[in-house]
């Protein structure tokens, strides 16, 4: 009876062991992703990663999300780690778009193959798909949102308004700006909008690495320099964190009171400060662009390509690399305001209004 005992000890021992491999083994079957995030600075990368790693494991997928803190060498770094690793997949949220070439040179040779995430990965043939918002649409969005405020459609003005742009290491930067001077240059071509600092384009209005403190201490030096006794009305601003670090120069002389009214601020990602902003009354608008379903659909691109399968795209023509066209899929971004924040933002369940409030 004992042996018995010790015997069926044994078989189920055993079998629970098998069990416990093949259940890993079948975990790993669909390999691991490699997952290059730019820096966790920005509330917005963060969820952009969470977001991944959740669809990727409820996919079957295992995951090395990296942050390198927009330092490209640490980008370089980790990503050449991922390769060596063997990941089947690298999706790349470049820090700088044109410094990857060799690297992806070597995931290439191994057979991996290579997802731009939300910013176009510049100068490179092994590039296989784009994954990302519509950036131009997120551009006329933001200008849309002054031309309206100003009612500029109607016939108002002149009106005083400052440029900023993105970082110009990021091809996005380019798409947010001229999406938005598409709309904005004809009323400043009528005088209907005046740029008094007359700096225009994105070699004199890029903001470097998005970084809201740059951006304070330009608006301090325009302010300074071209408003003394002129009053700023709008201030064109490519993303939340730049938006915050401009309505920080512009509170320390003064506006935001009744004497002296904030001027109309953009922004964009609907990052959590930026809300409570707007709701403020202080920001005007955001550009809200959902991390989750821009995560599913890389999920679904790196699904196909693993399966053999081709991709869902649905632009085949506006980003070139400098070496050849990216299939890219595109996502609707959405306007934002103090009239609709709450349906948007928490009526889709993106955040809890405690969150925001």
């Amino acid at each position: 009876m004992k042996l018995k005992s010790v015997l069926a000890g044994l078989t189920l021992g055993l079998s629970m062991g098998l069990m416990a491999v093949s259940a890993q083994v079948s975990a790993q079957t669909k390999g691991l992703i490699g997952i290059s995030m730019p820096t966790k600075s920005s509330a917005r990368w963060i969820a952009d990663g969470n977001n991944m790693v959740k669809v990727f494991k409820e996919k079957g997928y295992q995951t090395d999300l990296q942050y390198a803190e927009d330092d490209i060498p640490n980008q370089l770094a980790q990503i050449e780690n991922m390769v060596t690793k063997g990941v089947k997949v690298l999706v790349i949220a470049a820090i700088d778009g044109t410094t990857l070439s060799d690297v992806l040179q070597k995931a290439a040779d191994k057979g991996i193959k290579v997802i731009a995430y939300d910013r176009l990965i510049r100068n490179s043939k092994n590039v296989d798909y784009y994954a990302t918002f519509d950036n131009y649409q997120v551009g006329v969005l933001q200008a849309s949102y002054i031309e309206k405020a100003l009612d500029l459609k109607g016939g108002k003005g002149p009106f005083n308004i400052e440029l900023f742009g993105g970082s110009a290491d990021d091809n996005n930067a380019f798409f947010f700006y001229n999406g938005a001077m598409s709309v904005l240059k004809p009323y400043i071509d009528k005088g209907k909008l005046v740029v008094r600092s007359k700096q225009l384009g994105m070699d004199k209005v890029a903001t470097l690495r998005w970084d809201g403190a740059t951006a304070q201490a330009r608006m301090d030096n325009l302010l300074s320099a071209y408003y003394g006794n002129a009053h700023v009305d709008a201030v064109l601003s490519p993303y939340d964190g730049i938006s915050i670090g401009i309505i920080s120069s512009l509170k320390g002389v003064g506006y935001g009171t009744p004497k002296l009214p904030m001027p109309v601020v953009t922004g964009q990602d609907a990052e959590v400060p930026s809300v409570k902003s707007i709701i403020r009354g202080e920001q005007r608008s955001t550009i809200f662009k959902d991390t989750r379903e821009l995560a599913k659909v890389t999920v679904s691109m790196v699904d196909a390509v693993l399966s053999g399968k081709a991709p869902t795209i649905n632009d085949t023509k506006t980003y070139n690399n400098g070496v050849k066209v990216i299939p890219s899929y595109l996502l609707k971004p959405v306007s934002v305001d103090a009239s609709n924040w709450k349906e948007v933002l928490v009526g889709s369940g993106y955040y809890t209004e405690a969150q925001v409030k």
